[in-house]
């Protein structure tokens, strides 16, 4: 049974299609689950969702099976963004399991498992326990079979959002919202409908074999075709969205990407304004504008290791009201402390629509530092080649800490190395004043890295 060892993942489970993950693993996925939830004390009902993924819907059906076996009931909101999920789990205060592989290719699918209220399982928090369950097999044991009912969540999760940012009042604005052939191509027409914009849709067929480009923003090479019809059109902000919709990423009016963190700058700002004093937490690869930004405006910056099990979990520790995370992920303390790429991208609109300026002028305080993006390096020992990198900036002028990996913060620059948790990868994220500076740093740790 060693081979489930690589499908549970540090956050969620994710694998090949009829390889790894079929019907029968989801069944035994399913009893799994409600056997961990048995044992937490959970409510005894799991919503489920899932996304436009081929396998999505056996898979859901094969899992509904398992858990209605163990006696708990489910309650099925089909068509989902992973956030639409995260909100029904929050409304109804169910436990639930989401069907995707979020911007993986056509041929994975994967679950996304949550407590109730949207509360995380990751690999500290049930995921390991879940795992043995699937390999100890199902219990015997007579119970009586739990009820599978359907319910659609769609607009009630669009009036929950509209609750949160206040859009009534913005200016006429163009929108390019390109779904990826993901599940935006289902949330979005709900969302935009109540909005005052003009939409131009691109990609919007729901559909899991993403025939015009994978559904992942943070590879800035699957925007082309957003940055182009940006210009074309003359659009005012472009939005993209991951497969499942729970992440969102910006182009601004000039066909330019917009750095995830002069995002999560700017949607701190805007909560600080309505709760002063509050905290915020950043990931630590986020730029140091974050942190200067928060405390510009009279917050509190928390700083966190990258992954969301860490930025829930400390969000509920602390109370924080917003979480961002470099890789695009937003967390709001009224949604439960869940990520939700429309949220995100509700609060570039309503910022935008109450200003006159440009969405690149919007945000241009904000972009104060030239940020290398994720530089990965394959090595034999990320133990070892970690400390050879520590070494040899001992004895500079400089701060270490290992939050996460190793960060070393120099006066003008910081870079961040941490190891894969699947891969014998090592992960290079750098910051400097200037490009030039950012080269240097960059090039000085890649060549002890790469030898």
């Amino acid at each position: 049974m060693n081979e489930f060892a690589h499908i549970f993942k540090a956050y969620d489970i994710r694998g090949l299609v009829d390889v790894e993950i079929d019907a029968d693993f989801a069944f035994a996925t399913g009893v799994a689950f409600a056997r961990f939830l048995q044992i937490e004390r959970e409510p005894g009902t799991i919503v489920i969702g899932e996304d436009m993924r081929p396998s999505s819907p056996v898979l859901a059906d094969a899992f509904s099976a398992g858990a209605t076996s163990l006696g708990m009931d489910v309650i099925r909101i089909g068509l989902a963004s992973t956030d639409m999920l995260y909100f029904a789990s929050g409304k109804l205060g169910l436990p639930g399991a989401m069907f995707t592989a979020s911007h993986n290719p056509a041929e994975y699918n994967g679950i996304k498992l949550c407590l109730s209220d949207a509360r995380p399982i990751g690999k500290e928090s049930g995921l390991v326990t879940i795992e043995n369950f699937v390999r100890e097999g199902s219990p015997i044991a007579l119970r009586n079979v739990g009820v599978e009912k359907q319910r659609n969540m769609l607009e009630e999760y669009v009036d929950h959002l509209l609750t949160l940012v206040d859009i009534k009042n913005i200016r006429p604005l163009k929108i390019i919202v390109d779904a990826g052939n993901g599940m935006a191509g289902h949330t979005a027409p709900a969302i935009f409908a109540r909005l005052n914009c003009e939409v131009i849709p691109m990609f919007f067929e729901l559909d899991g074999t993403f025939p015009n480009h994978e559904a992942n923003p943070l590879d800035e090479s699957t925007l082309t075709d957003l940055k182009l019809a940006m210009i074309e059109q003359k659009a005012d902000l472009g939005l993209a969205f991951d497969g499942d919709a729970d992440r969102c990423f910006l182009v601004d009016e000039q066909g330019v990407a917009v750095n995830p963190s002069a995002l999560t700058s700017l949607i701190a700002h805007r909560e600080l304004i309505k709760r002063p004093g509050s905290s915020i937490i950043y990931n630590l690869i986020s730029s140091r504008a974050v942190q200067e930004v928060i405390n510009e405006n009279g917050g509190v910056g928390l700083r966190s290791r990258v992954g969301h099990s860490y930025i829930k979990k400390m969000m509920a520790e602390s109370g924080a009201i917003f979480g961002g995370e470099h890789s695009g992920h937003f967390y709001f303390k009224e949604f439960w402390r869940a990520d939700s790429g429309a949220l995100a991208a509700l609060h570039a609109i309503a910022a935008l629509g109450e200003s006159d300026a440009t969405m690149s002028a919007l945000l241009a305080p904000y972009n104060r530092y030239v940020i290398s993006g994720e530089i990965n390096s394959k090595v034999a020992d990320t133990k070892i080649a970690t400390e050879k990198v520590e070494n040899s900036y001992l004895s500079d002028q400089v701060t270490m800490d290992h939050l996460d990996g190793l960060t070393v913060n120099g006066d003008t620059w910081w870079f961040n190395l941490r190891p894969s948790n699947t891969e014998p990868l090592l992960r290079l994220n750098v910051e400097a004043s200037t490009q030039a500076q950012m080269e240097t740093v960059r090039d000085a740790v890649l060549s002890l890295i790469r030898g």
